[in-house]
């Protein structure tokens, strides 16, 4: 049983650090809610053992203090819904001073209360640790419960920490989570392990590819990304999307994979088009044969077929990253396949970590998400776990 799981909360004040960085639409609606579904569990644990929650989270990225529209004030309706409506939920417009205190000086068992935004202070992503320090005064216990921000070095992701004794730090059940799936592709990996790493930049993902050279037997590489390996080797792209700079670096991963004995699998043929538009003309072609004035905007049938049947034979399998420029539909069914033969190969016994913002939409929007063993929360947090970078909001509580 996991550290929180175990410890009762009756009687204490929890002081949750939770991600709900959630979209909104001009009307303050919530358009996508999953981050905030995600931290139920945890509070709603913490409320059944007979303690009370104190919520904090970051929302956007104010400039000049606090501003209505990223207050966090507009979730407090939905997070009342999400906890079953019965639970009292409170709001302090600050997450420090007066209010703040009085307001979690009298919370009652069972009840929730939510802080304002904490990006309205700067001193929280500075890492201050006065501000830290006057965060901790609100609760008793201090549970991490926002992967999402556990690369981030600030005031309640990490520093905050120091001021609870060892019994009283733990990730909640979400973190816990997290950690756990992160570290069973990183350590507990069963081969053939392949990683699709998919989106634009090949800048972007050099350091969790030359990460993974060290883990994988097999790297699948799509999006705008593959199209500067294909120059590098030789292939003519048309006017993809191309980094010149980084050819260099793309030539030396490949001679790395080669030496350390992983497969690296490029797009053999791609759907190519005429400009960058939903109603552009298009054609199925070999990825490296594409001529001078189109582009490739997705993998094409003979690459589609080639990662699936890599995929099939795969034990272990992360994805970051999509196949091609999916937001538009004709240049979504690679993607659409991938993710297919991902859900496939997990329904055969394979594990599947889902993560990054742009694969965990394309599983959504394909509703795939229940077809793969764990769709990640934490985009950038992910991204650097897998680089072998050291995450200062699980370290602390480590």
């Amino acid at each position: 049983m996991s550290k929180f799981s175990n410890f009762n909360f009756k009687g204490h004040k929890a002081l949750v650090r939770v991600d709900f960085n959630v979209p909104l639409d001009d009307k303050f609606n919530i358009t996508d809610d999953n981050r905030m579904k995600a931290a139920i569990p945890t509070i709603k644990k913490i409320l059944a053992d007979g303690g009370s929650v104190i919520l904090m989270s970051h929302f956007g990225r104010p400039k000049n203090g606090s501003a209505d529209e990223f207050s966090l004030k507009h979730l407090v309706k939905h997070l009342h819904e999400l906890l079953g409506g019965e639970t009292k939920v409170f709001f302090a417009d600050n997450c420090i001073g007066g209010q703040a205190g009085m307001t979690a000086n009298m919370l009652r068992a069972g009840e929730v209360l939510l802080l304002e935004n904490l990006r309205f202070h700067n001193e929280e992503e500075a890492g201050d640790e006065a501000f830290a320090k006057k965060l901790s005064m609100l609760g008793d216990v201090y549970v991490n419960d926002a992967f999402g921000t556990a690369h981030r070095a600030h005031a309640s992701t990490s520093v905050i920490a120091k001021n609870f004794t060892t019994d009283n730090k733990m990730f909640g059940l979400l973190m816990e989570t997290e950690v756990n799936n992160a570290e069973k592709v990183m350590h507990q990996t069963e081969k053939p392990f392949t990683a699709i790493i998919g989106g634009a930049k090949v800048s972007d993902k050099i350091l969790i590819i030359e990460n993974l050279l060290d883990i994988a037997t097999d790297i699948i590489i799509g999006g705008g990304m593959a199209y500067t390996f294909l120059k590098a080797r030789g292939g003519k792209i048309g006017t993809s999307l191309c980094e010149d700079d980084r050819m260099q670096t793309a030539l030396d991963i490949l001679e790395k994979a080669k030496q350390k004995n992983v497969s690296i699998h490029l797009p053999e043929t791609s759907i190519i088009a005429d400009k960058f538009a939903a109603d552009a003309n298009t054609q199925d072609c070999p990825s490296d044969q594409i001529p001078d004035s189109w582009m490739g905007l997705d993998i094409g049938g003979k690459a589609i077929g080639i990662f699936s049947e890599v995929l099939s034979k795969s034990k272990t399998i992360l994805w970051n990253g999509p196949m091609g420029v999916f937001e538009m539909e004709k240049f979504q069914n690679g993607t659409k396949q991938i993710a297919l033969a991902v859900a496939d190969a997990t329904s055969k016994g394979a594990f599947s970590l889902v993560g990054g913002g742009d694969s965990v939409a394309a599983v959504n929007k394909f509703n795939l998400a229940d077809k793969v063993s764990y769709v990640s929360t934490g985009g950038g947090a992910l991204l650097e776990y897998f680089e072998g970078k050291v995450l200062p909001g699980i370290e602390v509580l480590k």
